[in-house]
């Protein structure tokens, strides 16, 4: 499972990863403690459902709520950047999405995820556009893509 290669890789590189997450509610996080030692990597998570909750746990800045929405790149990368630095972490993965069944748009539908990926210091943001394959099956794609890319980009910097 790629849970289990991100654990490894964490180990291998003395790394420690915090998890920051909306639309998946702790999912993510999840996932990863199902991997043996993964303790040995990971301290805590956060689930920050709620906007206050994103402020107020993360830092994230209701300026950037207001002008981007809550489901944005903006808001993933201040959330991954909070919840590295409130876990003393190098490493944090932070979702915000729209899983459905309702609260889309045509500008964000719902099945679209905002990502922010935070790794000692370097940040990565992205948006996937899962589409409307269910509440549970866009929280599922989510945590897999979100695991994937983490492993992928301790690959990349470690040149493992």
């Amino acid at each position: 499972m790629i849970e289990d290669i991100l654990v490894e890789l964490l180990m291998k590189h003395n790394l420690h990863i915090t998890t920051a997450e909306s639309c998946t509610a702790g999912l993510i996080s999840s996932t990863i403690v199902n991997v043996a030692n993964a303790s040995s990597v990971f301290d805590m998570a956060f689930v920050t459902y709620a906007n206050d909750a994103k402020e107020m746990l993360l830092g994230v800045k209701n300026k950037t709520i207001k002008k981007h929405g809550v489901v944005s790149e903006e808001v993933a990368e201040e959330m991954a950047v909070g919840a590295a630095k409130n876990a003393c972490a190098e490493c944090a993965i932070a979702v915000s999405g729209i899983a459905g069944p309702s609260g889309g748009t045509k500008e964000k539908p719902v099945g679209m995820v905002c990502f922010g990926f935070y790794l000692n210091g370097d940040i990565t943001t992205c948006t996937m556009q899962f589409g409307n394959i269910g509440r549970n099956n866009v929280r599922k794609e989510t945590c897999d893509f979100a695991i994937s890319k983490m492993t992928s980009l301790i690959k990349e910097k470690y040149n493992d």
